[in-house]
């Protein structure tokens, strides 16, 4: 009796759950299996065509195209091993531009945020459009800078002007050195992020010093051959309920995550001196210096540090006197929130208040994915917890395993410690 056995191939719905599960400890190794693409579509059960929304590239609902900050995932493949990465990127020098692309990032804290970098990326993506006559990427950086890598985020040219005259809040004198630069190096476009901390002023204050109508809330920037610059953009209108497209103008505010940034090659930044002296302004306004002011009265949103807290925290008189010697604002995941130990407005996550600080900490976080899509635009991100397996470790900058109380404690032992040292040292003085 002779049976005859079908090779057709199998379906494993766990391997395919994994591959689509970028938190999962065996994700890359089973992307690196599958291969490229091999998770960005998939059969589901009843025969319908899934997309998993995480894939590089992915294209939203909104028209958002998806950008994937982790580096794990460039060009559509993942890490396949925990071994440090060669770098393999490209180092390109262009001598003779055929025109200039301006970009004054924000520089907040003296370093590039995630805003910055996708804006110099979209600068790259314009000046490298015609190969066969790039353009180059200019940056003008305002004050001290901490960056020791410019060239890394697709800068050719930098114009640094650390002059005390344009520290801290001192618009005129920022406007006055960029219309400087204007006459001297005609860029063909500005681009300028439309933030809250600084830049969407100084754009729009440039803008009329150009007599340009400029273009805020860019989320989108395409090529478009009837269009008099050869772009076209798409921006936010309407308090962000509808979409306007327009021909690109020279002067573009731009949104986070308007282009995605540059990883796969290395430039140049030389530095550049302008020929002519920066104008003496007679300003009208006067920064006075910074003005402390209590963490505790500063929105969730705007907050640049924040100390968050979870169901791991059982200390809670240790974690607000933490949170006051740390000068952070506190935030809760909604587990804490739910059993009534910080307030509704305290609430971080896609259910509470979407946050982009500079440095967020969670202690006791386990990271559901709600509270992980609240902390997506944080530009680093430290985890204390006693489950080195949870999501929110995995996602992570920075990981400390251990007891929220304890760890806490002794962060601030050390840093009153540290206070006390330099007090001693002026006192020295």
């Amino acid at each position: 009796m002779s049976e005859t056995i079908g090779h057709n191939q199998r379906r494993d719905p766990r391997r395919e759950w994994i591959a689509r599960n970028r938190l999962h400890p065996e994700h890359a190794s089973v992307l690196a299996e599958m291969g490229n693409g091999g998770a960005s579509e998939w059969f589901g059960p009843n025969g319908v065509v899934r997309k998993n929304p995480r894939t590089v590239g992915f294209i939203g609902p909104n028209g958002i195209k998806r950008i994937d900050r982790s580096g794990l995932q460039q060009g559509g493949q993942a890490a396949a091993t925990t071994a440090a990465p060669q770098d393999s990127r490209r180092t390109v020098t262009i001598e003779d531009p055929a025109f200039l692309v301006a970009v004054v990032p924000d520089l907040t804290g003296g370093r590039l945020s995630g805003h910055d970098k996708d804006l110099l990326g979209l600068a790259r993506h314009m000046a490298d459009a015609d190969g066969d006559h790039p353009g180059a990427v200019v940056a003008i950086l305002f004050g001290e800078h901490k960056e020791a890598a410019l060239g890394d985020a697709g800068i050719d040219r930098v114009v640094h002007l650390d002059d005390e005259v344009y520290t801290g809040f001192a618009p005129e004198a920022r406007l006055a050195a960029l219309s400087a630069v204007e006459r001297e190096m005609a860029p063909r476009f500005w681009l300028v992020p439309d933030s809250p901390l600084g830049g969407g002023e100084q754009g729009r204050r440039l803008a009329v010093r150009l007599g340009e109508r400029p273009a805020t809330q860019v989320w989108q920037v395409e090529a478009d051959e009837h269009s008099a610059t050869g772009w076209r953009c798409t921006a936010r209108g309407a308090a962000g309920t509808s979409d306007i497209t327009r021909h690109l103008p020279r002067v573009v505010l731009a949104l986070a995550e308007c282009a995605e940034p540059v990883s796969e090659t290395r430039h140049a930044a030389q530095p550049v001196e302008l020929n002519q002296p920066m104008p003496d302004v007679l300003g009208r306004i006067e920064d006075m210096g910074e003005v402390p002011v209590d963490p505790a009265s500063v929105s969730l949103a705007e907050a640049e540090f924040i100390l968050s807290a979870g169901n791991g925290v059982k200390d809670w008189e240790g974690y607000h006197h933490a949170a006051q010697v740390l000068g952070a604002a506190k935030g809760a995941s909604r587990v804490a929130v739910d059993d009534g130990f910080m307030a509704r407005d305290r609430q971080v996550g896609a259910s509470g208040t979407w946050v982009s600080a500079r440095v967020y900490v969670a202690v006791g976080i386990s990271g559901a994915i709600q509270h992980l899509q609240g902390i997506q635009t944080c530009d680093k991100v430290v985890a204390i917890n006693l489950d080195e397996r949870c999501d929110m470790v995995k996602r992570a900058d920075l990981a400390v395993i251990g007891d929220a109380s304890e760890i806490l404690a002794a962060l601030v032992a050390r840093v009153e410690r540290y206070r006390e040292q330099q007090q001693e040292n002026r006192d020295a003085a």
